[in-house]
């Protein structure tokens, strides 16, 4: 029996070693247009995968306070999860079709309910048709499993947490925004540009190479290396626009062996709803 897949899994890996124990999820989004992960889905996808929303199940309730993409009740996408056949050992393959962008959320939410055994596509539903395997149109049927979170809370921080270690040695806050939002400009996803102050700027798709698939272990660490200075993992704090793509960060560096990094969940579009905190533009 294989080892479980706890970071990245490869297409010719998961073409060869998945059995119909295996659960996977096509996680295909589109910020602009929600309808384009549904319809691609329906489109094409890997065979006997599930669909799932961004918005509708791997995001909680909006506030108007709590970001644009607040993390679900857990107990909520646990039931879900489990209607679709994840049980405590189920591997668990996520995937998306822009480098793993929406699938490490996935990855994450689960890692946060408890669940190790996920990974996600390297290179998504692009290597898996590259190596040419083929799509398929229809619903898989599932027989549901009983599935009880761990909540992993250590995993996460909350605005609090960042306000109160603002430029403190115990943070290390990465912003995994493109640099120009980053720095405020040609903001068009929230109402305020800028930047956490004290942040620095790590842009997700940084962690790919050309191929659109990760960086090797060791050129990630180099990379991660570099911004924490030698510094610990356990103090980096991760954040983007709304949670997102700050998960993509996340992976790189569980990939890369830097683990215990935490999550702001909020980001950016909860950090800019209060105008009672902070706000930082231009390069690091």
């Amino acid at each position: 029996m294989p080892q479980p897949f706890t970071h990245l899994v490869g297409a010719h890996e998961l073409a060869t070693l998945a059995t119909p124990e295996w659960r996977i999820f096509d996680c295909r989004f589109d910020l602009r247009d929600p309808a384009l992960g549904p319809q691609a889905y329906a489109t094409g996808h890997l065979p006997g995968a599930f669909y799932l929303d961004l918005e509708e199940d791997l995001s909680g309730p909006l506030s108007g306070l709590n970001g644009r993409h607040p993390l679900p009740d857990p107990h909520l996408l646990a039931d879900k999860l489990g209607s679709l056949g994840v049980g405590p050992d189920t591997q668990v393959v996520a995937y998306d079709d822009v480098g793993g962008m929406f699938a490490a959320r996935l990855w994450w939410l689960l890692r946060w309910l408890g669940h190790d055994r996920v990974a996600v596509l390297n290179g998504g539903i692009q290597a898996w048709t590259g190596s040419g395997q083929t799509l398929a149109t229809d619903t898989p049927e599932a027989v549901a499993k009983a599935f009880t979170p761990k909540l992993q809370n250590a995993l996460k921080v909350d605005a609090n947490y960042v306000h109160s270690h603002l430029h403190a040695p115990a943070m290390l806050l990465i912003d995994a925004r493109a640099p120009d939002r980053f720095r405020g400009e040609n903001e068009t996803l929230d109402p305020v540009g800028g930047h956490i102050p004290g942040a620095i700027n790590r842009f997700f798709r940084d962690n790919l190479g050309p191929d659109g698939c990760f960086k090797q272990a060791t050129e990630l660490q180099e990379d991660f290396g570099k911004l924490i200075k030698g510094g610990d993992a356990h103090n980096v704090v991760h954040q983007c626009g709304s949670g997102v793509t700050a998960c993509h960060n996340i992976l790189a560096m569980e990939a890369a062996g830097l683990s215990e990094s935490k999550l702001y969940a909020g980001s950016w579009s909860e950090w800019c709803a209060d105008p009672a905190r902070p706000v930082a533009s231009g390069p690091d």
